[in-house]
């Protein structure tokens, strides 16, 4: 019997028809019918206030009536006049009923006047569950952003002893390390737990060098040389883009610098992160060109080889074992290396962006303004770079291998004449130049650095020349690629009978 009273209450509330045994009222105006009505619909009373006299009305309601849903208008009350309530089950509007002022959620009760009908019942409950969804979801998200950021640092602490042997054999060398990373086909570096391994046994020796980021150091590891770059704690985003980029599958390219290892380290006072790689004696291309001047050979050599790890980077591999193209970002002589064998590694790939063909998206939000401001391409200077083109990113390189070649080409010993070293635009702006005196500089006076008329003497400088401008184009579309360069100074070497 409870249930056959609830039932046809929910079906009302929601506006639905009650198609089972029809509902019995009283009725004040069904003398024929004994007082007595059927329904399919709802029981009515009505107590109405006519000139100090108190009224009853008792009525059946038909299905059709009850609109609108929640709160028919045959059902609502009229304050001081009127007191009216539908309910639903039989005999429910009985004469002898005492109407009372309806209240929110009593049972069968709609329509009655009140604010808690179920459209409002509805709105109650769903905005704070809105709101909880909403607060779900944005905690799920900045759970996955927190997870991603710091999964390289949680991936290192994962070890497995049970390969570590295949890698770290007592005999083998830092070479027979290098050898198995370059031979292993994915050329994304060594196992993460041999990382570990290798990174907690090297021995800092001296401090090489520092910058933004925080040091480099030289280490030693089983008698062969490391560089040691140890970033500081607050550096620990630009730490891990620099090693996640150097791990892309197929980077590894004799003109890139080789990765070796990436882990973290806690000294007890602060957490200290390290990205260990192929130490060069000679140091960055800016280091080496302040102290030596090249030959033209030398200088063939510099250039072809600072293109072709320009390329590569550049270069898409299709493919399961592919490679996206990189784009750097921040080219310039003190982020390319100086081998032993006088050839270029660019290196400092910590601002690099990945381009994603299949869904031509690039992985990170780049800054328009990245890098340094005297190697900015003019359309980096003056915010005109489209950042939803990766081509963008590469021709700025090319702008920044332009000037790059400048500082290489002045050095060049000819005759036994080379002139000083000096940074691109020296004569043009101060030695920390803001961006607003590059773009002065560059984009509205429109000038780069000079390229001496006595170049066009040596077929060696007037090609390197020609390349130089034709990497500084204001229009980057218009730039050279920078496997055309490495072609042109391929061809170079050949006539020049350089060996490489």
């Amino acid at each position: 019997m409870a249930l056959k009273r609830i039932f046809p209450t929910l079906l009302a509330l929601l506006g639905l028809v009650v198609i089972s045994d029809a509902l019995r009222c009283n009725c004040t105006n069904c003398e024929k019918s004994g007082f007595e009505c059927e329904t399919d619909g709802a029981c009515m009373a009505s107590t109405s206030f006519i000139q100090g006299r108190e009224q009853h009305i008792r009525i059946c309601i038909t299905s059709d009536h009850l609109v609108p849903p929640g709160q028919p208008f045959y059902c609502r009350s009229a304050e001081g006049l009127l007191n009216t309530h539908c309910c639903y089950t039989d005999y429910c509007n009985s004469v002898d009923l005492k109407v009372p002022s309806p209240k929110p959620g009593d049972p069968g009760w709609v329509g009655s006047g009140g604010p808690w009908g179920p459209v409002e019942l509805v709105a109650v409950i769903a905005g704070p569950v809105f709101l909880l969804c909403m607060l779900l979801m944005v905690g799920v998200f900045l759970f996955q952003h927190h997870q991603r950021a710091y999964s390289h640092r949680q991936r290192l602490e994962v070890e497995d002893p049970s390969c570590e042997h295949l890698y770290l054999a007592k005999d083998k060398t830092l070479q027979d390390l290098l050898y198995d990373m370059s031979t292993s086909g994915s050329g994304s570096g060594l196992p993460l737990f041999v990382q570990r391994t290798v990174a907690r046994t090297i021995v800092l020796q001296e401090i090489i060098g520092k910058g933004r980021f925080g040091e480099v150091w030289r280490g030693k590891w089983r008698g062969g040389d490391v560089a040691v770059k140890i970033f500081s704690s607050r550096e620990e985003r630009s730490w891990f883009r620099e090693a996640e980029i150097y791990q892309t599958i197929m980077l590894r390219h004799e003109n890139i610098l080789g990765f070796i290892a990436a882990d973290n380290k806690d000294n007890g006072t602060w957490t200290q992160l390290w990205l260990v790689s192929d130490y060069h004696e000679h140091g960055s291309l800016f280091d080496y060109l302040n102290h030596y001047s090249v030959t033209i050979e030398g200088m063939i050599k510099l250039a072809l080889s600072a293109a072709s790890g320009l390329a590569h980077l550049h270069m898409e591999i299709l493919g399961t074992q592919g490679k996206p193209g990189i784009a750097h970002r921040d080219l310039k002589s003190k982020n390319i290396l100086v081998k032993k064998n006088g050839m270029c590694a660019i290196a400092d790939l910590g601002l690099a962006v990945r381009h994603e063909s299949i869904t031509d998206t690039i992985d990170i939000a780049p800054n328009q303004r990245v890098g340094t401001k005297r190697y900015m391409a003019p359309e980096v200077l003056d915010e005109t770079i489209n950042m939803k083109h990766f081509d963008s990113f590469k021709c700025a390189d090319i702008y920044a291998l332009g000037l790059v070649y400048w500082e290489i080409a002045r050095r060049a010993n000819t005759g036994g004449i080379h002139e000083e070293y000096q940074l691109p635009y020296f004569d043009l702006v101060p030695s920390d130049p803001s961006i607003e005196e590059m773009r002065k500089v560059v984009c509205d006076q429109r000038l780069r650095p000079n390229v001496p008329n006595w170049w066009q003497s040596y077929e060696s400088l007037r090609v390197m020349g020609k390349i130089m401008r034709e990497c500084w184009y204001s229009n980057g579309a218009a730039r050279l690629t920078a496997l055309r360069i490495k072609k042109t100074l391929s061809q170079l070497s050949v006539e020049e009978d350089i060996k490489m």
